[in-house]
């Protein structure tokens, strides 16, 4: 039986690397890859990392019903979760993620209750704090706003099914792949 598994939390949480490095160790799932209308950062590669579209192609796709869901995140950019694919994975018995934000899983719920809902959680707010300035990717400008939506994501955790706390990496892994797997 297939499940589609949404993941979400803060900003710098580590949601992709326990993504990536579950789908390293074990393969048996499919995550879906988001459409999204800002720059790539160095070392993305475009269709594998996300797939990247103008303002234009991304506007003609909501019009178009292409997308589970969409949003604007950090008041600057958008992302959206491309319906095709997750649909026939789904129906091909594999099971699917996303990788999305709290707009995203809210809009996700209401089209899909059924979806196994996962918030990924910093051990502290000292920690994600850490973690977003460590990677040096975002303007001091960027940080401010990310932080801070990260404040409202931090308090919506209750609204998931699932808490995964990413203290211990390899831990967050084990227990993502096995609620996605149904385990």
């Amino acid at each position: 039986m297939s499940r589609l598994t949404v993941v979400a939390g803060p900003t710098a949480v580590g949601k992709g690397t326990i993504i990536r490095r579950m789908v390293e160790k074990y393969g048996d799932v499919w995550v879906s890859v988001s459409v999204t209308t800002r720059p790539r950062r160095p070392g993305e590669k475009d269709g594998i990392d996300y797939s990247f579209v103008t303002e234009e192609e991304f506007s003609r796709m909501i019009e178009d019903g292409e997308f589970l869901e969409w949003a604007t995140v950090h008041g600057t950019h958008r992302y959206g979760t491309p319906r095709q694919p997750v649909e026939e994975r789904l129906a091909a018995g594999v099971p699917c993620i996303l990788e999305i934000d709290l707009d995203g899983a809210r809009q996700v719920r209401a089209a899909m209750p059924e979806a196994l809902f996962v918030f990924v959680a910093p051990p502290s707010w000292e920690e994600l704090v850490r973690r977003l300035t460590g990677r040096d990717t975002e303007s001091e400008e960027e940080r401010a706003r990310r932080l801070s939506t990260a404040r409202v994501e931090m308090d919506a955790a209750g609204e998931f099914d699932e808490v995964v706390v990413n203290d211990d990496l390899d831990e967050a892994v084990e227990r993502v792949h096995s609620l996605a797997v149904g385990g």
